[in-house]
């Protein structure tokens, strides 16, 4: 039986956890032990991902007969390519080879082996002076990445990293986005799609809004905070405060008058119509409204894409970066640039970009 990652439920907590299994069926336990580590600080989507990257390195090591205390720089560039083309070492092609996985994926694969060396550099599983190889770290001493953030914080920069074409996933025009309003016919599905639309918020941070969230009377904000949801959906970015519209507020409370059912529950976003009534709605539930939707107005269209939509029209109309890094809920202002800078002047992005220097000094 090869490795396998399987999902389990802490009995003591009721939180979803991943477990690595070998052939045998028994936890690797480095891994299991950096996962664990991961639960308490990621949401399980983030954690499932870099479970299945970790079950990826493990079975190239297998192939490979390495020891994981003992590899090298040249055993992740290797678990590179391995990733992107497959083991070809006994095959001969003429042939151009098609890649199996994105540079971005990847990427994201090297991320969590690096960051599990950290972690048991951390905990002194293993030898610091060899691991510090994967990762170049500028500024100051390491310090670990468990430690406290701190205006020293030193910036690491990854050895081994592939360069992702850069690629904005679009936007919506204020046309699509009155189309896929008017073509729901409920007042929950049409308020979660100008919600989605007004603030930017992502699908985890709106599926865990309670209803202490929402302003009333004059107080015109939205209000994101972190707590885990339900269905182990949690808020993946900086809490914040949003401003809102007045009349999206309206069309909450004509939601709550109209169609939100009579029980007692603290979501804002529950079965109304389908499964168990008055019990928070799982994302799956919402991505199959954005299918249907889809289908129906011939308009590609997914959550995150209103997300990309609202940051877009807030830096057009001369809003800072910095301010949309605070309503997006970016922990870094280099996140905002990488993804908007085709919006940011490119004299904005340098001064930006120095600011940003200065503050770390």
């Amino acid at each position: 039986m090869p490795i396998t990652l399987q999902k389990g439920i802490d009995p003591a907590t009721q939180d979803i956890i991943w477990l690595v299994l070998d052939e045998n069926y028994q936890v690797i336990e480095p891994i299991q032990r950096y996962l664990t580590f991961l639960c308490g600080i990621k949401s399980p989507n983030t954690v499932e991902s870099y479970g299945y990257s970790l079950k990826a390195w493990w079975e190239f090591l297998q192939s490979k007969n390495l020891d994981w205390k003992e590899v090298k720089l040249t055993n992740l560039e290797d678990f590179v390519y391995w990733l992107r083309v497959g083991d070809i070492s006994k095959i001969v092609s003429m042939q151009p080879i098609q890649a199996k996985r994105s540079e971005r994926s990847i990427n994201l694969a090297v991320t969590a082996v690096t960051t599990f060396y950290e972690y048991h550099i951390a905990h002194h599983s293993v030898d610091s002076k060899t691991f510090d190889r994967l990762i170049i770290t500028r500024g100051t001493t390491r310090r670990g990445f468990l430690d406290g953030i701190s205006k020293s914080k030193p910036t690491r920069q990854k050895l081994v990293k592939l360069k992702e074409p850069k690629k904005f996933p679009g936007c919506l025009t204020d046309e699509q986005i009155e189309i896929l309003v008017n073509s729901c016919h409920r007042l929950r599905d049409k308020f979660l799609i100008l919600l989605l639309n007004g603030t930017g918020i992502r699908i985890g941070e709106l599926l865990g809004l309670q209803h202490e969230d929402i302003g009333d009377g004059n107080d015109y904000f939205i209000y994101v905070r972190k707590r885990r949801h339900s269905h182990n959906v949690r808020a993946k970015g900086q809490e914040r405060t949003i401003p809102v519209i007045p009349e999206l507020l309206q069309m909450y409370n004509n939601y709550l008058i109209y169609e939100y059912p009579e029980v007692e529950s603290n979501y804002v976003f529950v079965n109304i119509w389908e499964g168990e009534i008055g019990m928070p709605m799982k994302q799956a539930v919402i991505n199959t409204m954005f299918a249907r939707l889809s289908k129906k107005t011939g308009i590609k269209v997914h959550p995150h894409l209103f997300r990309h939509s609202y940051a877009t029209r807030l830096l057009k109309n001369n809003c800072s970066p910095d301010r949309v890094k605070y309503l997006l809920g970016h922990s870094s202002i280099q996140t905002t640039l990488d993804v908007y800078s085709h919006v940011i002047a490119e004299t904005d992005l340098r001064v930006i970009i120095e600011e940003e220097n200065n503050y770390r000094e």
